[in-house]
C-alpha cells in the first residue's frame, strides 16, 4: 500500500474539499502566503456607494474585489452588467449581484477584455481591483478606445514562511502567492507545481522548472479536481 499523498495549499479551500482528498488518501496542509486588506477609506466607501445607485458596466478578476465591494451592498442589488473571470469569481459574483447581472465572463484577463471589446455597447467600464492588479485586461481594453475607471478596494500584503516539509505537489493561486512562498523556500525536482491559470503558472517559471499543470477552467475547486486527476490511484 503506498503512503498518502501530501500536499501544500497556499490559500484556505473549503472543508468539503479537504475531506474529499482525504477519501482519496491525499492530505492538503494549508499555509496561507498572502494577506488580504480591504481598502476602507471613507472616498473608496463613498465612491462605490455613489456607483450601486446607477448602472455601470463593471469589471471583478478576483473574488477579492467582489466580496469588498458586496461588503458595501445595502439591500437591492444595483442595475449592472459585471464582466468577471469565471469561475470561483463568477460564483460569488452571483451571490452578490445575481446571475442575471453577469454579462460576460473569461479563463483570464485578456480573455476577459476581448469579451468586454466585444460587446459594442461597451464604451466605458469601472475595474474594481487590488493594488497588484495586471496590466493586460486594463490596457488592451483602453487600447481599443475603452474608457477604464480603476477603484482599488484591496492591498495584497505576502506572508512567507518557511515550509520545511516536502510535499509531493503544491497548489498556487496567484502570482503573490508564488513570489511569497519562492522568497523563503525551493521545492524538490519530484514536487509537482499546481497554478489556478496562466499568469500564476508564468510566475512558478520564474523560480523552478519543475512541472506546471493547470486546470482547464481557473477555480478553486478545478485547482483542487485537477490535483487529484493528476495523483489518480
Amino acid at each position: 500500500m503506498r503512503d498518502k499523498i501530501t500536499i501544500l495549499s497556499t490559500r484556505p479551500l473549503e472543508t468539503a474539499l479537504l475531506e474529499a482528498a482525504r477519501a482519496k488518501d491525499i492530505i492538503i496542509d494549508i499555509v496561507s502566503f498572502i494577506d488580504i486588506s480591504p481598502v476602507n477609506t471613507s472616498g473608496i466607501q463613498e465612491e462605490i456607494k455613489k456607483l450601486l445607485t446607477q448602472p455601470a458596466n463593471i469589471v471583478f478578476t478576483s473574488m477579492n474585489a467582489v466580496q469588498a465591494v458586496a461588503n458595501q451592498l445595502d439591500g437591492d442589488a444595483p442595475d449592472w452588467n459585471i464582466f468577471c473571470i469565471g469561475n470561483t469569481t463568477r460564483a460569488l459574483a452571483e451571490k452578490y449581484f445575481g446571475e442575471a447581472s453577469i454579462r460576460g465572463t473569461g479563463n483570464y484577463g485578456t480573455e476577459l477584455a476581448g469579451v468586454i471589446i466585444a460587446d459594442r455597447s461597451v464604451k466605458k467600464v469601472v475595474f474594481f481591483c487590488g493594488d497588484l492588479r495586471r496590466e493586460e485586461l486594463p490596457g488592451k481594453l483602453r487600447q481599443h478606445g475603452i474608457t477604464v475607471q480603476e477603484i482599488i478596494v484591496y492591498h495584497t500584503i505576502n506572508t512567507p514562511h518557511t515550509v520545511n516539509t516536502q510535499y509531493d505537489g503544491i497548489l498556487f493561486f496567484s502570482p503573490s502567492a508564488v513570489q511569497s512562498f519562492f522568497y523563503t523556500n525551493t521545492v524538490l525536482p519530484s514536487t509537482i507545481l499546481f497554478a489556478i491559470g496562466q499568469t500564476t503558472a508564468d510566475a512558478i517559471k520564474n523560480f523552478t522548472g519543475n512541472p506546471v499543470v493547470i486546470p482547464g477552467r481557473p477555480g478553486k475547486e478545478d485547482l483542487v479536481k485537477k490535483m487529484f486527476e493528476y495523483f489518480k490511484k
